[in-house]
Order: C-alpha cells, then structure tokens, then sequence
C-alpha cells in the first residue's frame, strides 16, 4: 500500500482571457459572418446589438453560464478582438430587454448553421480512446431536460406524464445527438418532442456517419432500419439488442462470438428478403 502524505488536488483554472482567444480561434469571425450570410441574417440598419454580436453573446452564455447575461455580454466586448466583435467607439452596453429582443430577432437558424459549418470530429490517433483497430469511435445517445414554462414550449415539446389532477412543472425536451467518444464533442444534434421516441431521430443522424467510423448504440436503437441506414452509409457499427431479439447462430467463431444474420421482419425473410449479415456474442453480467 502507498501512503500519500500532503496529498492535495489542483483543479484547473483557465483564465478568462485565454477562453475569449480560445474561442476566436475555434470560431473565426469570418464564419459567424458566412453563417449570417446563408441565413439572411444581415441587417440593413445599424443596432446597439448587431447580430454578429448577438451570436457571440449566445456562444459565451454557455461557457459563463452562472454570470448574468450583462455581464457576459461586458467580457466580450472587454476580451475579444475588433476582428471578431464590431461596435462602435461609444458603444454602451445594452439593458436586459433590449438583450432579450436581439436574441429573438436573431432566431435560432444562425446557430444552427453555424454548428454545421464548424462542428467536425476532431480526434487524432494520439487521442486516448479515440480509435479501435483504425475505427473512429463515435456513439449515439439521448437525454431530456427542462425548458421554460411557456405555452409555446409545452405546444411544440410536451409535458412528461404526471398523477392525475396534476401537470408537469415544465415542458421537456428530448435531445438526440451524435458524440465522438475519445473528445466527448457533439458533432452533430437534433431536439425534438419530448414523447417522440430516441429511435427516430438517432436514423436522421446517421446522415454524419461515414466509412471509418465505428457507431455504438444502446438496446434501445436496436431496430432493422438502423442497421440498414448504418451499413448503407459504409459505416460500422457495435450495438447492444434487447432481450427478446434472438438471433439464430449460423457459424460459431473461435473468440465465442458467432456469425448470424437479421431480416427487416419475418414476413420479409419467408419472401427471400436480403438479410444483413452479423456477428454476434453473448454477454453475461
């Protein structure tokens, strides 16, 4: 057994100053402008707030998530280059209501397509657990969380279910998205209703996965058309499979695995349907 003596831990701490450059390098002003462009997000009149600025405002709320949004919107204009933010000499900063209005007249399709445009797997081959025998590993997974209590939100989203008599406190939403697992970053995403299934929205993001990359998914995504939509993309796969889902083993492999094969369904198979081949094996917990 080792004794640790004076055994403390130092949490990083990284300064304000070096996560504003961060930022300006993993999103240069040229693309909050193209992503403006491709939206029909200029403006023709000059604002307190112009939508550049906005958009950056948006970026930072998330990373200063505890400071109010004034507050934030001051690092900005204190921390990052002219390049990147462009206001006047005698810019003041703005009162929350105005802040409020230029995020709304700003919409969410900015954001949008400056995600697309930037977001790429960013992985090398030094990366700890990135790769497995040459294969980018990527995964795909959900969650939900709240969103605020607004009519429009429990319209579009939904309510989780509740006892009798009573409603939900908040609308939810159920994000599906796609993560490369050696950097944990999101590379690509979609939100939808909160009653809607993972299942359909995880077959609208295999549009990211390409040959090279190795998919995972739990029980729950388990389905034919999963399958068929994965190996169509050129991309391989590793998922679990529910309990009821038996597969019939064709040739036992060496390691215990097995080859077998699955079909969209079993009135397909008896039509001669092409089935897609797999391997298999057993785990015990």
């Amino acid at each position: 057994m080792v004794h640790l003596r004076d055994f403390s831990l130092v949490c990083p701490d990284i300064q304000n100053g070096d996560l504003l450059k961060a930022i300006e390098m993993a999103i240069p002003a040229t693309a909050i402008e193209q992503a403006m462009a491709n939206t029909q997000s200029e403006e023709e009149r000059k604002r307190s707030l112009p939508a550049q600025l906005v958009v950056s405002l948006v970026i930072a709320m998330s990373l200063w998530s505890k400071d109010s949004m004034r507050d934030v919107l001051k690092n900005l204009i204190d921390g990052l280059s002219e390049a990147w933010i462009k206001v006047g000499k005698y810019w003041r900063i703005p009162c929350k209501s105005a802040i409020t209005q230029a995020r709304q007249r700003l919409g969410a399709r900015v954001m949008s397509q400056l995600f697309h445009q930037l977001i790429r797997p960013m992985a090398t081959q030094e990366t700890l657990g990135a790769f497995l025998n040459g294969l980018r590993i990527v995964a795909i997974d959900g969650t939900c969380f709240d969103v605020p209590d607004s009519d429009e939100n429990a319209r579009v989203f939904g309510r989780p279910g509740s006892r009798p008599g009573t409603v939900a406190a908040f609308p939810k939403v159920r994000l599906v998205i796609l993560i490369e697992a050696g950097t944990h970053l999101i590379f690509d995403a979609l939100m939808c209703p909160y009653h809607m299934g993972e299942g359909v929205r995880a077959l609208k993001l295999l549009r990211s996965v390409t040959t090279g990359m190795l998919l995972m998914w739990d029980r729950g995504l388990h389905k034919n058309a999963m399958v068929q939509a994965t190996v169509s993309q050129g991309c391989d796969y590793l998922g679990r499979i529910p309990a009821n889902v038996k597969f019939i083993v064709e040739q036992p492999l060496s390691d215990g695995s097995y080859l077998s094969r699955i079909y969209p369904s079993g009135k397909l198979r008896k039509k001669g349907s092409q089935p897609i081949l797999v391997r298999g094996k057993r785990v015990y917990y």
